[in-house]
């Protein structure tokens, strides 16, 4: 599962509409774990204490893959349920959505929450943009300055992202995608004479 592309969303994104009177604000961002899925979660709810409900849901890559939603206060299937359905129908991960509801004085009854909950998820991914990611991995390459210049030329020519730090050796920490970290590893081995030392942090 983690070396296949994944579909998840290009950035933060907030829809917002009105459903007989009630408020429906949907704030949806990328979340490469569940700490972050549970940060933002704790954000959403601290900037908009005065709202009646704010209902979490996230999809995220782990092994296995973590699925959690609530109703929070709603009732039971209304909310946290619709929620995450969206984001199991659109098929994304590494996603977490906050619906926050602002009660209009109407009850909704269970099917119109579920719609209005629905909505404003799907909406929300809509504003954050859904793209297709490939796994990446994260590794550092600690050389001497001799080799540094060489390294850092097979790095940018493979056109990944990299960070090097200058101190009494060099060290270049590099996200690659999984299927290429390998072959750029061997690459960075066979120009060095195998005098690059590799620090694997997945």
């Amino acid at each position: 599962m983690a070396e296949e592309p994944y579909r998840t969303v290009a950035g933060r994104g907030r829809a917002e509409f009105e459903v007989t009177g009630s408020e429906f604000i949907g704030h949806v961002a990328p979340a490469p774990d569940v700490e972050t899925a549970e940060a933002f979660v704790d954000d959403v709810r601290e900037e908009y204490d005065d709202a009646t409900h704010n209902v979490p849901a996230y999809r995220v890559r782990a092994d296995p893959l973590r699925e959690w939603a609530s109703d929070d206060g709603e009732p039971t299937g209304s909310a946290g349920k619709p929620a995450l359905n969206v984001l199991q129908q659109e098929d994304v991960e590494n996603v977490v959505a906050v619906v926050t509801r602002y009660y209009g004085g109407t009850n909704l009854g269970v099917g119109g929450l579920a719609r209005a909950y629905s909505r404003a998820v799907k909406d929300g991914l809509d504003a954050a943009g859904v793209i297709e990611e490939r796994p990446h991995e994260r590794f550092a390459v600690v050389v001497d300055y001799d080799d540094s210049g060489t390294v850092r030329g097979i790095v940018e020519s493979a056109g990944v992202e990299f960070d090097a730090d200058y101190e009494e050796r060099v060290t270049i920490a590099v996200r690659a995608p999984v299927e290429d970290a390998d072959d750029l590893r061997d690459r960075i081995r066979s120009a060095t004479s195998g005098r690059a030392e590799f620090d694997d942090e997945r």
